[in-house]
């Protein structure tokens, strides 16, 4: 795997004619790949959004040369330790956060951030007791929302009843139904 992700980083960068060094180290679950580059601001962008669209280009290819003997890794990219450091200033948010919520009893909405952001934020509510957290809306207005785990409870079960509500709906009209025949 570490092979196939070299080859195709050192053709993407090639194509964008970026001078640099990246290294490859792959994991039991993961290939983690720490990029060092003459001009680090350009592969990352605004806010990683490049850096983002280059990891999301990376784990498309590597997931259609997927086989079953060399199966699927998360590929994570990481430009001048520019991930590593958002990564560790997010959890220590996140913490701030779930503190806040178990501290007012109310519940946090965050501002849109990326999957992998959001994704930071998930692992330190379960690892948080007495938080949840959960993504809500689509495409770039996803974000999260954090509560305590004692309000999420009655959301869960009122979300359950409804999907009860709809799978009685549509078992009745799956059912057959009887028509009225005159006889005569």
């Amino acid at each position: 795997m570490e092979a196939k992700v070299s080859e195709i980083l050192e053709n993407i960068l090639g194509m964008l004619g970026l001078e640099g060094s990246f290294e490859v180290t792959e994991g039991p679950e993961e290939v983690k790949v720490t990029i060092e580059a003459s001009d680090p601001g350009r592969l990352i962008g605004f806010g990683g959004e490049t850096l983002d669209a280059l990891q999301l280009i990376v784990n498309q290819i590597v997931g259609k040369q997927a086989t079953d003997e060399e199966p699927y890794k998360r590929v994570t990219i990481d430009v001048a330790g520019w991930r590593q450091n958002k990564e560790a200033d997010l959890e220590r948010r996140a913490r701030n956060w779930m503190n806040e919520v178990l501290e007012s009893k109310e519940e946090m909405e965050l501002e849109p951030m990326p999957s992998w952001q959001r994704r930071v934020v998930h692992m330190i509510a379960s690892e948080t007791e007495g938080v949840e957290s959960e993504s809500v809306g689509e495409g770039r207005d996803r974000h999260l929302v954090i509560r305590p785990a004692e309000a999420a409870k009655p959301a869960k079960a009122k979300k359950a009843s409804t999907k009860k509500t709809t799978e009685i709906e549509e078992e009745i009209k799956e059912e057959p139904q009887k028509e009225e025949v005159e006889v005569e």
